[in-house]
């Protein structure tokens, strides 16, 4: 029999009705999702659809003009604190101070949320292991390679152990060796039992890591699912079974 709690439990992330307008024109249009606690799940459409815009608003960067997004439960506009503390957004090109390194960054960053010095320096010894960061630790930030700002940003997004984490474009621009890294980090967050939203334009990362799809464009939700649902979804345009996510995102944004 199901666990009656388990059923009662709210999604990482909820999104209803959500709308967003610059210049009186729809970026996020009745936008609808949502994500149950534990996965790994990519948000995906073409420039302009309205992604990065969705995820500033579930962030608390920016101010929905209609809709409601709760994180595990907490409404971003109306307990915002408590929805904030349960995450972390990583924008595609995350600011770091030049002037400190690796330890102060995250000493600094876990300052901000209230973390005290002493845990503050356990999880940062952690997270600069887990993300192979340990030998340039001690040096500025402002000679750091763009794989290596990218990871040290990431750490500083996990310092306080957030469980949702929210990436717009975490890989762009990394070499190989940096890539690989932060996607093995990921999948090993989610199996913790937390929950990863990651939108990128290089689908073969989203067909390897996400569990689950939605296909955003022009604002709205145009298809969700597992790989095989959105081949179902595609239907015989794309072959169906055996169709790259590449073939049917083209053919869904193209027709939807």
């Amino acid at each position: 029999m199901p666990d009656a709690t388990l059923e009662a439990s709210p999604p990482a992330l909820r999104i209803s009705g959500l709308v967003k307008k610059f210049a009186g024109k729809a970026a996020v249009d009745q936008l609808d999702l949502a994500i149950p606690a534990g996965e790994f799940h990519a948000l995906l459409g073409p420039n302009g659809a309205g992604k990065t815009t969705t995820l500033r608003i579930v962030a608390g960067l920016l101010k929905a003009d209609a809709g409601q997004v709760s994180i595990f439960g907490h409404d971003v506009a109306t307990d915002a604190v408590a929805a904030r503390r349960l995450t972390a957004f990583l924008p595609d090109d995350p600011l770091l101070y030049g002037k400190l390194n690796a330890w102060e960054y995250l000493e600094f960053v876990a300052g901000l949320w209230g973390i005290d010095a002493p845990q503050a320096a356990v999880r940062a010894a952690e997270l600069l292991q887990w993300l192979d960061l340990v030998e340039p630790a001690g040096d500025y930030t402002e000679g750091y390679s763009r794989g290596m700002r990218q990871k040290l940003a990431l750490a500083g997004a996990l310092i306080h152990e957030p469980k949702l984490l929210i990436l717009d474009e975490p890989l762009t621009g990394l070499d190989a060796h940096a890539a690989k890294a932060v996607k093995d980090m990921l999948v090993d967050y989610v199996r913790r039992g937390n929950t990863v939203v990651l939108t990128t334009h290089i689908l073969e990362i989203a067909e390897r890591l996400a569990e689950r799809i939605s296909i955003i464009q022009k604002g709205r939700i145009v298809a969700q699912g597992t790989l095989d649902q959105l081949r179902a979804h595609a239907g015989a345009a794309v072959g169906a079974q055996g169709a790259t996510l590449e073939d049917v995102f083209l053919n869904l944004t193209e027709t939807g």
